[in-house]
């Protein structure tokens, strides 16, 4: 086990303790797991928290576990600031993204975890126009959702695409880097942002990315102000910028850009957008109900010319109504596609109402179906 930038020393009993669970994790596919004063190791598995049949963890358990794996710079950072973040390798098994933070005077830690495996376009089930959108030379491809959605493992297998396909210098701004790219048909240079890292913020990192003749750029997160407005310059210069936002739906992330702008920059931003952005792609992560694991629905909005003109119009309480009509462009609104994946029994009724944007209207749905909703009881996993 390694850490970017570094490793602390590792004490016997918490080095394996720290692997077991880890190791639980790798194999389970669990997609975090939570140390926390009061509780035992808990992970969660395909959406649920399950506790690990361990002892429940006291201050010295969390404190030991949380030295065996962070960086000194890392610890530093967390004695000042009370919290801090940084990516490490597990083997050859997988990497790991690590937010440390203090809550009632304690250490707690939440471990996402990050396979080593690029997953396929067909493993995803991404909508096929995706494939040539992110062929084209210019514009903004948006990918959002909230926080443990999948928007990463997306982003990635994008990437992945072009640079097994295209010769294409690409540049990724990260907070922490989390899936490694090698050189393959293309360059990829990864950068990582933050204060001890390679640049101090992600407008920073755009900036400087302008003079290093890229041409497809991945911002990991459109965090403020100055780093959409330079994503967006990016976007119309003549680069493929990739980004995300912790919105839900299409026509929400459209709006919420806008709003981040003054008042009267606005309808410039609307021009702006309505010339740049290529496509939004929506997602949200779900348990599946045929067998373990997750798969994602999305909601996925191309911009044509009657979209871009409803974007510069300020019409876009219009859009929802615009994919409705644009199935042909591969267009989808994510109750839809939920909706499909529960009539094929790949997700349960509960999963689909509690992921959905309107979830009255999809469970009156279900129960004019005659099938009544309800939440099976949670359970635990050993460690």
């Amino acid at each position: 086990m390694s850490s970017e930038g570094g490793s602390a020393p590792l004490g016997k009993v918490s080095t394996v303790q720290i692997d077991r669970l880890l190791d639980v994790m790798v194999k389970q596919d669990a997609s975090d797991l939570h140390i926390t004063v009061g509780r035992p190791p808990t992970v969660r598995l395909n959406g649920r928290l399950r506790n690990m049949q361990t002892k429940v963890l006291d201050a010295d358990d969390t404190m030991a576990l949380m030295k065996s794996i962070t960086p000194e710079k890392n610890q530093a950072e967390f004695q000042e600031k009370g919290g801090t973040d940084f990516g490490f390798s597990f083997s050859e098994a997988a990497r790991f993204r690590v937010s440390v933070f203090r809550q009632k005077g304690n250490v707690a830690m939440v471990l996402r975890l990050i396979p080593n495996r690029l997953l396929p376009f067909e493993v995803l089930n991404l909508p096929p126009i995706v494939k040539d959108l992110i062929r084209r030379p210019r514009g903004l491809f948006l990918v959002t959702g909230p926080t443990g959605s999948g928007k990463t493992t997306t982003l990635a297998t994008m990437i992945d695409e072009i640079n097994m396909n295209l010769e294409r210098h690409i540049i990724t701004v990260e907070d922490p880097i989390e899936y490694y790219h090698p050189h393959k048909k293309g360059i990829v240079n990864q950068r990582e942002v933050g204060g001890l890292a390679d640049v101090p913020s992600f407008s920073e990192a755009l900036r400087r990315a302008l003079r290093q003749n890229p041409d497809c750029i991945l911002v990991g997160e459109m965090r403020d102000l100055e780093t959409i407005e330079a994503a967006i310059k990016a976007a119309e210069t003549g680069h493929l910028v990739f980004g995300t936002l912790h919105t839900t739906g299409a026509a929400g992330t459209i709006n919420r850009i806008i709003d981040a702008f003054p008042v009267a920059q606005q309808e410039q931003v609307r021009v702006q957008l309505s010339t740049s952005l290529l496509a939004v792609l929506s997602q949200v992560l779900l348990a599946r109900h045929d067998k373990p694991g997750r798969l994602a629905g999305y909601e996925f909005l191309v911009i044509t010319p009657a979209i871009s003109n409803l974007i510069r119009e300020n019409k876009t309480f219009r859009i929802d109504s615009a994919i409705q009509t644009g199935k042909k462009f591969g267009m989808q609104l994510l109750d839809e596609h939920l909706w499909t994946m529960y009539s094929k029994g790949l997700i349960s009724a509960e999963e689909m109402v509690e992921k959905a944007r309107n979830p009255a209207d999809l469970g009156e749905r279900v129960r004019r179906s005659g099938v009544a909703i309800g939440r099976p009881e949670l359970e635990g996993t050993e460690a």
